[in-house]
């Protein structure tokens, strides 16, 4: 790849949280004034995995995958540095440090403005944010931090193998109670959905377009697509936000009383993760990934377990709602914080 192309931001990037703000007001507002059209959106889905917004995720992923080297992958494993530390935040860290955090604010500093049951709910679903790291948008932000995308897909893989075997038995250590119903099929079909098909579409894209000592051909390609990553994510956010615009203005009071919590974690995560990868010394396009991918959360999945735990309308529910509405633009602050902190790392 052409390193100087790679540095010059086009005007979506350069502009990101702007065009994200208005796609969360145009989903909002579409979504309060036509309820019945994105209800029936959301209906069009196979074990809880919505099949539309699957689709602009992998519209989002795809260009990222096809401009991945994958002739690198067998040197990832020489710098596992990166990859302990991933694992470390997300699975002995994370999903610790939110269920405390859902404690302290709903069992003490918001006793006196929510009931105990819906407490109990409010921390269940925080817990299973927590619990479930990023899988698909992760993506996104290490390509607006340039990160290394050969090192990110390793990181990710790594946690879709361990989300399989871990993610039943902390959520249900966590919750306190011995049997959590993890809608498997939705975890599969998440992971083939938003890793393996854009993967394999990448590989086939550079097998057909890279030439020995020519990229001509594939950079070319990539110029054309990579703009159709950004109308994929903005696509995403105006229907995450448009299927939940009935409970944004039916409960503005919870969900900021939730939305704190989920802020302090979010930024804790990030200090503690980024600060790590400092003292390690990883280089950034390593740190700022490892970093991003340890504070963001794969909410599709938390949602889809909230609702078939505790129903549609529960508190738990709710607050995995949430945890999208905060997600996209606290994350967007946190790329702009690592991006201007690259002369800090090798």
């Amino acid at each position: 790849m052409n390193d100087n192309k790679g540095i010059t931001m086009g005007l979506f990037e350069r502009y990101l949280t702007l065009w994200v703000g208005l796609a969360i007001v145009v989903g909002v507002g579409l979504g309060s004034v036509f309820p019945s059209g994105f209800a029936f959106v959301a209906k069009l889905e196979v074990a809880h995995v919505n099949l539309v917004v699957a689709v602009f995720i992998w519209l989002m992923i795809y260009p990222m995958m096809a401009q991945i080297d994958f002739s690198a992958l067998k040197d990832v494993g020489k710098k596992p540095a990166g990859l302990i530390l991933t694992v470390v935040i997300n699975w002995l860290i994370k999903p610790f440090t939110m269920a405390a955090l859902g404690w302290l604010f709903f069992k003490i500093f918001f006793a006196d403005f929510v009931d105990p049951k819906t407490a109990d709910e409010y921390i269940a679903g925080m817990i299973l944010l927590g619990v479930a790291p990023c899988t698909a948008m992760v993506f996104v932000w290490s390509q607006l931090t340039k990160g290394d995308a050969t090192y990110t897909l390793m990181q990710v893989s790594i946690n879709d193998i361990i989300m399989i075997f871990a993610f039943a038995p902390i959520a249900a250590f966590l919750l306190g109670v011995t049997d959590v119903h993890v809608p498997w099929e939705t975890l599969l079909i998440s992971v083939v959905l938003y890793v393996l098909l854009p993967l394999l579409a990448g590989v086939w894209t550079r097998k057909k377009l890279e030439r020995k000592n020519d990229l001509s051909r594939l950079n070319g390609f990539l110029d054309r697509i990579k703009p159709w990553s950004i109308v994929g994510l903005l696509s995403t956010v105006v229907l995450l936000f448009g299927f939940q615009a009935e409970t944004i203005f039916e409960k503005p009071q919870a969900i900021v009383l939730i939305a704190i919590p989920l802020m302090l974690q979010t930024y804790g995560i990030f200090v503690v993760a980024y600060g790590a990868a400092k003292l390690l010394k990883l280089p950034h396009k390593i740190a700022a990934p490892c970093a991003l991918i340890g504070t963001s959360n794969f909410f599709e999945l938390a949602v889809a377990v909230a609702i078939s735990l505790f129903g549609l309308h529960s508190g738990a529910a709710l607050a995995t709602v949430v945890g999208v509405l905060v997600e996209v633009p606290v994350m967007l602050s946190l790329v702009a914080i690592a991006n201007k902190t690259r002369s800090y790392f090798p």
